[in-house]
């Protein structure tokens, strides 16, 4: 049987150089805007929250940056909880509602499609996370050409 020579690993140790950074740190120059739109169904994967956290690091390296729910992607801007709205009745479980709430704190805009919110979801606009901007489901695609037309970085989120 072969021996296991190394120790084992503890707390505060690390697999991987994580202070190593390989690329030039790219900030927005003046006026430079952001898009960043979900299609994806809240807790059914880990990519809305990464990208809103995305979205929060777009904004602090100066772009005006925006996020845009539509189709399942407006079950990121729910208010949520059991057993009452507001509580986390597991860790995590509050993760969509705090991360869009700082993002909106340091400045950045959230908009919700008021077609899936109702149609599909079966919510009204007092069921959003407040903050968050309900917009005619015409707009949907007019704000991602907005920003085209603006040259801004856009990163659309689609999962099924």
């Amino acid at each position: 049987m072969p021996a296991v020579s190394m120790p084992a690993t503890k707390k505060g140790d690390f697999f991987v150089d994580y202070e190593e950074k390989v690329f030039e740190d790219v900030k927005a120059k003046p006026g430079e805007k952001a898009l960043v739109t979900f299609h994806t169904v809240a807790f059914e994967g880990s990519i809305g929250l990464v990208n809103i956290l995305q979205a929060k690091r777009l904004m602090r390296k100066g772009f005006e940056t925006s996020i845009l729910l539509y189709g399942p992607g407006v079950t990121l801007g729910i208010q949520r909880g059991f057993p009452t709205i507001g509580d986390e009745a597991f860790p995590g479980a509050q993760n969509f509602a705090k991360q869009l709430e700082a993002f909106m704190g340091e400045g950045g805009k959230v908009y919700c499609c008021r077609f899936a919110l109702q149609m599909l979801y079966g919510h009204g606009e007092h069921s959003l996370v407040p903050g968050i901007r309900p917009i005619n489901p015409l707009d949907v695609l007019d704000l991602i050409l907005i920003h085209r037309n603006d040259n801004a970085f856009q990163m659309h989120t689609w999962t099924l």
